[in-house]
């Protein structure tokens, strides 16, 4: 049977479906295909290659092909209105009813058209006859698309279901995920609480004890001071006032006050302490609160 365009039906039948083009794509090695039949086999597959000639296909979505979708449309109109001019049961040559069925050009006819030269030596049979016997035959081609539809029909039942499971599944983890990750930030804030208090009291600790320092150092200096002034007074009097207090003023002299401590390494705050190895200790103290679980 031709189309209104004279392609032949095969032309307009995708591949995969053998079916005439519903909403037609094309590949780039100018393969058409069903969209929705390509998007399955590349499902299937797990790769975008033509089910025709296996070429790959960079393209996760191929362009329609409009030109053959407008064919398809208009062989499909054409089946409609020939299917509605049968359906007057007339024959459209003689205008008379349609009694006949020619079993060589497959056509029904009427009782004129059997005796032109081109049903001329046909196998003939009465309408009804004919009918009945290429309604059983149709029957019997419907079983297995009926078997088919019951197939399919329970394999989308059954991906709707894989899809709602999916969906359940990806949300639980979603919760688990967050849910672990919240105890490791909390074990984390712990730790650089943790930390920083111990990094103040060691700051607050040496802090203190540099203060204590340098408040006995701040009154000796006071105290050497105090001398000094005393002594340059006396060095200042009369030669005989001097002399009379010369004795007591070296004695003043002698400095009796031990050096200050040299500052150590132990009096500034221990940063290796306290960076030293953080990430690894605190990855091992992090091992205590993760258990391996295997799903």
């Amino acid at each position: 049977m031709a189309s209104g365009s004279s392609l032949p039906e095969e032309d307009l039948t995708c591949p995969v479906c053998c079916d005439i083009f519903s909403d037609p794509v094309l590949l780039e090695c100018s393969h058409s295909f069903c969209k929705a039949c390509l998007q399955q086999c590349w499902e299937e597959k797990g790769s975008q290659e033509c089910p025709v000639c296996r070429g790959k296909s960079s393209m996760k979505s191929p362009p329609r092909n409009l030109a053959l979708r407008n064919l398809c449309d208009a062989f499909l109109e054409q089946i409609i209105q020939r299917a509605a001019a049968g359906s007057a049961g007339l024959c459209t040559l003689h205008g008379e009813k349609f009694k006949l069925f020619c079993l060589e050009d497959e056509e029904p006819i009427c009782v004129v058209c059997q005796t032109s030269e081109k049903h001329e030596n046909h196998k003939l049979r009465p309408v009804q006859e004919a009918a009945l016997k290429y309604k059983e035959k149709l029957q019997s081609a419907l079983r297995p698309l009926q078997k088919k539809l019951k197939v399919f029909n329970k394999l989308k039942l059954k991906r709707d279901q894989a899809a709602e499971l999916i969906k359940r599944q990806a949300k639980h983890t979603e919760r688990e995920i967050k849910e672990e990750f919240e105890k490791l930030h909390q074990f984390l804030q712990q730790e650089e609480a943790a930390m920083m208090t111990a990094l103040k009291e060691e700051e607050e600790q040496k802090v203190r004890a540099m203060k204590d320092k340098i408040e006995n150092i701040t009154r000796d200096i006071s105290c050497l001071k105090n001398k000094i002034r005393a002594i340059e007074q006396e060095m200042k009097a009369d030669d005989v006032s001097f002399l009379q207090s010369c004795r007591n003023a070296m004695s003043r002299a002698q400095c009796k006050l031990e050096d200050p401590e040299e500052l150590t390494p132990e009096s500034n705050v221990n940063v290796a302490k306290h960076l030293g190895n953080l990430k690894y200790r605190v990855w091992e103290k992090m091992l205590g609160i993760v258990h391996y679980s295997e799903y």
